[in-house]
């Protein structure tokens, strides 16, 4: 039922691309550390070559997902089909963190809508590529994106963005470090 691909093949991009929602989990050394497993939409993913994909990471409650890329890599991006015929992709694979100010997130920055809140890009250079039946997910229908995100980064603006980071992304759960973007570094 399931299939391992050499690459990300024009079809299967095709079809990532149709998919509204990704997931992305990760895991720290740690065996005692939480495992993290986070949603992901509004447009912010990227097919950047064959065996390359990246993700705008948009302020939000936890920084989980940066600090266990920043302290091993490891990374799962799980694709579900929510409507048509059911499958799973998986894209296994070591991820970067790259923050705003340097060259490469501007660079990677220009491939995503002009989001509030950006504050960083993570990068995956994958080293598994598989599909599987995804014959038990339900069938959804998928009426729009939210805005709440947006709305919230809006209104706290880029002082009160960094405040918040500050404040409430400094750590992940299990104590590692988390994102802390060099002071003055604007926020998009």
């Amino acid at each position: 039922m399931g299939k391992t691909y050499d690459e990300i093949t024009p079809q299967l991009a095709e079809w990532l691309s149709r998919q509204e929602m990704f997931f992305v989990a990760t895991a720290p050394l740690s065996c005692d550390g939480m495992v993290n497993c986070s949603p992901k939409g509004m447009d912010t993913f990227r097919i950047l070559a064959e065996r390359e994909v990246a993700y705008l990471d948009l302020t939000g409650s936890g920084i989980e997902t940066a600090a266990h890329i920043r302290e091993n890599g490891r990374m799962v991006f799980m694709f579900c089909s929510f409507s048509g015929p059911p499958k799973i992709v998986r894209l296994h694979g070591m991820g970067q963190v790259v923050t705003p100010g340097s060259p490469e997130y501007e660079r990677l920055a220009e491939l995503y809508p002009d989001y509030p809140g950006a504050r960083a890009v993570i990068r995956c250079d994958l080293r598994r590529i598989s599909d599987s039946c995804g014959f038990s997910v339900p069938v959804y229908e998928y009426i729009g994106q939210r805005e709440t995100l947006s709305k919230w980064a809006n209104a706290k603006g880029p002082d009160g963005l960094r405040t918040y980071r500050r404040e409430t992304n400094r750590r992940s759960l299990d104590g590692l470090p988390g994102l802390e973007p060099p002071a003055g570094t604007p926020t998009r």
